[in-house]
This record gives C-alpha cells, structure tokens and sequence, in this order.
C-alpha cells in the first residue's frame, strides 16, 4: 500500500467515544476528489516520496478505475485520511499492484482468486499526529471489504519501512522482493499478503475494530455499477474495542 503516513504500532484508544466520531465517506464528486488528491499531495511530500510540483495534486489513471472505490475518512467532519481499495478478479485486474507485481498475481487471478488491494494510503500530516488511530481506522475498511466481496487473499503493497505494522496486525506475510514504485524517488515497495479466510477469526480476535456487519459492508461497497461477487456471511455484533490486540 502506497502511504505518507507513517502507520504507528499498537496506539491505545484515547477516548472511548473516538471510533463514534468517524464517517467513512465514498469519494464521487469532482470536488471531493480534488480534496483527496491535495491531501495525498501533502502526504506523499511530507514523507520525502515525492518532489514539490506545481499542480500539488496526486492522481493516476486508476482513480477512475471500475474496480475502484476511493473512501475519505472524517473525524468530527474534517477529512483526516483516505484510501483507495481495488477489487481484483480473473474478470476485472485493474490497479498498481497487478502492473508492478503482475508476474506474481496473474496466475492466480486466472485461477479465479479473488484480491481486495488496498492503495494510496494518505493521511493528512497534521492529523496524523493528533491522532495516531488513523492507520487502523482507516485500513479497516480493506478488511471490510475481504468480507463483502468475499476475498480469498488480502493484499499490501507496502513500503520496505512499513512491513512490520502489516505483518503485525494483518498477519501479512512477504511475498516479493523490494521494486521501484512509479513516480517515488526514494522509496521501494514490497507485496505483502495474507490467507483471509484461514486467518480472519485470528486477527478479529485480536482487533475487534475490524469487526462489521452486513449491513455495514452492503451502505459502503454496494453500487449500481459493481458488477463483483458479494459475500453473505453470518452477522457479528459490532465491538465498540479498543485498538489494542488482546493476547
């Protein structure tokens, strides 16, 4: 996952009611778009991935992607943070991930696995600072999404300084060398992935956050244009937890 924000390990929950204060938001307009890309500007060169540009503005072709949904995370109404997730199937393979690590995906895309790739990761700097939650908050929704479009493996295409987070709350597990991403000049990324179905009751039980329900998944994914396999898995009773894995 493409990020200029430093994901933190393991923050404690300042406050129960934080969680109550988000709104995960489906990005649609043009203006709403123009936010998230400013944001990923700033993100991206308060990381040191990217060099200053006129535009101050970070798109790609895959915004527009069919298997795209791009979220805005908000606390108290101000956009903190916001991810793009990529539904990749045998049918629909469009993202950064299937064009860098094609070698390593294609095969199994055409053996009718299903991936949920998350990508340009982007938290606003001065709020990354104030609230170090940001990074399971926001990446709950990629496991979301292994749930409602039932996916068999969760992806991450992570920097080479950010594997431990993943592998940590995620379960990921390494599975290529480090390659150049396109348009970052300093850093390299890596592809990182985790059996979502053998693996998702371990990481539910250690991060309660993660957990949703059907109804939850079918307000943020269900679109008229998707045209991708849903998932129709038992209900779970939300936990209201903290962010802290129980052992």
């Amino acid at each position: 996952m493409q990020s200029g924000a430093e994901p933190r390990t393991l923050p404690v929950l300042r406050g129960s009611g934080l969680y109550d204060r988000v709104d995960y938001r489906l990005i649609e307009t043009p203006e709403q778009k123009d936010s998230i890309y400013l944001m990923r500007y700033k993100a991206y060169l308060h990381g040191g991935l990217i060099l200053p540009s006129e535009s101050r503005r970070i798109i790609d072709s895959y915004d527009d992607a069919p298997n795209a949904w791009i979220f805005g995370i908000y606390l108290d109404g101000e956009l903190c943070s916001s991810i793009r997730l990529h539904v990749l199937t045998s049918e629909c393979r469009m993202s950064y991930t299937t064009e860098l690590f094609g070698d390593v995906l294609h095969g199994r895309l055409d053996r009718g696995e299903v991936f949920i790739d998350p990508a340009r990761f982007a938290a606003d700097p001065e709020k990354a600072k104030r609230f170090p939650e940001l990074p399971y908050v926001t990446l709950r929704l990629a496991y979301l999404a292994c749930d409602h479009f039932n996916a068999d493996t969760g992806l991450a295409m992570v920097r080479t300084d950010h594997q431990a987070f993943y592998r940590r709350v995620f379960l990921h597990e390494t599975i290529t060398e480090p390659r150049a991403f396109p348009g970052w000049h300093s850093k390299k990324v890596t592809l990182m992935a985790s059996d979502f179905r053998t693996l998702r009751e371990k990481v539910l039980t250690r991060f309660p956050i993660l957990r949703s329900s059907a109804f939850e998944r079918r307000m943020l994914f269900e679109r008229s244009s998707a045209q991708l396999p849903v998932i129709d898995l038992p209900e779970f009773a939300f936990e209201r937890a903290t962010m802290v894995p129980r052992s």
